[in-house]
C-alpha cells in the first residue's frame, strides 16, 4: 500500500521515508491538504497531513469520495479536523499524542530570551557594522516572576528551566502538576498570573474553552513591560487586541511562533507575494515583536518522534488495533 502524505518540510522527507521503509511506500507532498489539493488523494486508502491542513466537512467529503479511509496526522492538535463528519464518513482519525516536550519548552524559552535581549535588533545592527548598545537594555530574569498558563508536559519542562533561572513560578491549569509544585510553583488563579508576571507563557490546547484566553482585558491586565510568550496555537491570544496593546507601547517583547490565521500562510514562502493580512503585516513591524512560523516542534528528537508515531498508528490501522492516538477509530 502507498500513503501519500501532504505538506512534507524538505528536513522531515528523509525521515518520514526512513520510518516507513519496510512498511508501505510514501510518496511525500510538500503541498498541504485544502479543498484545492484534496483531489490528488484520490485512490489513496491512507494519507497523513501536518497541522495546517485543513479538514473541514467539505475537505473530508472528497477525500471519503476519492477513497480515502485513514488520516494519520503528524501533530499532537486535532482543531483543524471536523471529528464528527470524519466519524459520520467512516473514516479513520490519529494524531500523536506525545513528542518531545523540550523541543517546544526551549524555544518557548529562545523567544523569551531573543526578545528580551534585544537580539534580532542586535544581529542587524552588527551585519551593518552598527555596534552602539542604544536599545538593546534587557533585564535579569532571575528573581522575576514566570507565568505559566498550562502545566502539562510542555509547560513542566518550561518550568524547569524556570526554576534553573532562579524564577518565581505562578501556574494555572485545570488540574494541578506535582512536579511543578516541588519546584515552587503556585497555582493562582489565571487572573493574579497575569497581574503579577514578568514572563507570560502559553501552554494550553486550543480548544472552545480557551479560545481568545488572552484577549483584551486578559492583556490590559498584564504589565505595561511584561513579555509574552505564544509557542502552542494562535487562536489562544486574541491578536488584534494585541496589536492595539502594542501600539500603545506596552509590553517588554512579545514572542510569537503561531498565529490565529497562519493557515496558508505559515511554512510557505510569501516573500514576492502582498500580505493581505493586516493584522500580520502590522503586528511584525513592532520593534519587539518577534514572529517566528510554527518552528518550535521542529527538531530532529521531535521530529523523529512525530514520525515514528504516525508510522505507528498507520500499522495499528491496518491490523485493526486502537491505541491512545486514535480520535476516531476504525468503523
Amino acid at each position: 500500500m502507498e500513503i501519500l502524505a501532504f505538506g512534507v518540510q524538505a528536513d522531515e522527507k528523509p525521515l518520514i521515508q526512513q520510518a516507513f521503509r519496510g512498511h508501505h511506500e510514501v510518496r511525500c507532498l510538500h503541498v498541504f491538504l485544502n479543498e484545492d489539493t484534496a483531489p490528488i488523494a484520490a485512490g489513496y486508502e491512507v494519507i497523513s497531513t501536518s497541522v495546517n491542513a485543513e479538514l473541514g466537512a467539505r475537505v473530508l467529503e472528497i477525500l471519503a469520495a476519492g477513497g480515502t479511509r485513514m488520516i494519520a496526522q503528524r501533530s499532537t492538535g486535532f482543531n483543524n479536523i471536523d471529528l464528527k463528519v470524519a466519524e459520520r464518513l467512516g473514516m479513520t482519525v490519529a494524531r500523536v499524542s506525545y513528542y518531545s516536550p523540550y523541543s517546544v519548552a526551549e524555544f518557548a524559552w529562545t523567544l523569551a530570551m531573543a526578545v528580551n535581549r534585544r537580539i534580532v535588533r542586535a544581529s542587524t545592527r552588527t551585519r551593518d557594522f552598527d555596534f552602539r548598545l542604544d536599545g538593546l537594555m534587557g533585564r535579569d530574569l532571575r528573581g522575576r516572576t514566570a507565568g505559566v498558563l498550562g502545566t502539562g508536559k510542555i509547560g513542566e519542562a518550561f518550568t524547569r528551566i524556570a526554576h534553573g533561572f532562579g524564577m518565581r513560578l505562578l501556574g494555572w491549569d485545570v488540574a494541578e502538576n506535582p512536579v511543578c509544585r516541588e519546584l515552587g510553583m503556585r497555582y493562582v488563579p489565571k487572573e493574579r498570573l497575569l497581574a503579577e508576571s514578568d514572563l507570560v507563557t502559553l501552554h494550553v490546547p486550543l480548544m472552545p474553552e480557551t479560545e481568545n484566553l488572552i484577549d483584551a482585558d486578559a492583556l490590559k491586565s498584564m504589565k505595561d513591560d511584561a513579555i509574552l510568550v505564544n509557542s502552542s496555537r494562535g487562536g489562544l491570544i486574541d491578536t488584534a487586541a494585541l496589536v492595539d496593546e502594542l501600539r500603545a507601547g506596552r509590553f517588554a517583547g512579545v514572542g510569537l511562533d503561531v498565529y490565529e490565521a497562519e493557515a496558508g500562510l505559515f511554512f510557505l514562502d510569501k516573500s514576492l507575494e502582498a500580505i493581505e493580512d493586516d493584522t500580520l503585516a502590522r503586528l511584525v513591524t513592532f520593534p519587539n515583536v518577534l514572529v517566528t512560523s510554527h518552528q518550535a516542534y521542529y527538531t530532529e528528537d521531535a521530529v523523529g518522534q512525530i514520525v515514528d508515531a504516525t508510522v505507528r498508528n498507520v500499522l495499528d490501522y491496518r491490523a485493526g488495533r486502537r491505541s491512545e492516538n486514535v480520535l476516531v477509530p476504525r468503523s
